[in-house]
């Protein structure tokens, strides 16, 4: 049995329908890319598994138990937990503000030892906790924005074009800390610009045009797909690296 599965999920924004029967699966400790151009439903499609929009369609099964429809905080409470597209810390609060908001639903002394693990994980906040993390470098920002999401001790992570306007040195810092969290266990579902090296990381991935699954498979398949070559990758069909 998967830990998420997805049938027929379809979104709308009032008459635009931004999602279209879109269906997907995640194992339990697996890494799942989705990728598709810009306004291929990618986003809504996470926005409404992490319980931010409200699926017109479709069903979202979360551990067996069926879960389409619930509001984020009761979702964050099971395990799944979402690093939006564009960071989205809270500027005006310090870096341990943030960080302990990441943990609600965590006990103190759980919250505690968590913020320790995840301060392992990215060294660079520790010395600046007390800092607000409004001053925070983008790449800073967006390590805030995983560790909050961390801090969760989620089941299912699921990002949003985390290397988004990152510097290559950070993005390339990023992209190891997903593949350390999947390692660990966490499964992870990746939304990314950089295709090449989300394939990279995840075992399978789907592809999305105009709301609608267009392909899916292992990664090292759609890396060799010639579609998927030639619209994200910029090789020419039948083109070597």
């Amino acid at each position: 049995m998967s830990l998420l599965e997805v049938r027929d999920l379809t979104v709308r924004y009032g008459a635009v329908q931004a999602v279209n029967g879109v269906s997907l699966e995640v194992e339990a400790g697996e890494c799942v890319t989705v990728l598709g151009a810009n306004g291929a439903g990618k986003t809504s499609t996470l926005k409404a598994l992490a319980g931010l929009m409200r699926p017109a369609a479709g069903e979202v099964l979360f551990d067996g138990r069926a879960v389409t429809g619930h509001p984020a905080h009761r979702l964050a409470r099971m395990g799944v937990t979402l690093v939006p597209e564009g960071r989205q810390v809270f500027g005006p609060l310090t870096i341990r503000e943030n960080l302990e908001l990441g943990g609600f639903v965590q006990t103190a002394d759980h919250t505690r030892r968590t913020l320790e693990q995840v301060l392992g994980v990215f060294p660079q906040l520790a010395p600046r906790l007390d800092s607000l993390a409004g001053n925070l470098s983008g790449g800073e920002q967006q390590m805030l924005a995983v560790g909050r999401a961390l801090m969760s001790q989620p089941r299912l992570l699921m990002l949003d074009e985390p290397s988004l306007g990152l510097a290559p040195l950070v993005t390339g810092r990023i992209f190891e800390v997903v593949s350390e969290i999947a390692a660990s266990g966490i499964a992870v579902l990746l939304v990314e610009q950089n295709v090449h090296r989300a394939l990279q990381i995840a075992q399978r991935g789907y592809v999305l045009e105009l709301g609608r699954v267009v392909l899916q498979g292992s990664s090292t398949a759609l890396l060799a797909d010639d579609h998927v070559r030639l619209a994200y990758l910029g090789h020419g069909m039948g083109e070597g690296e």
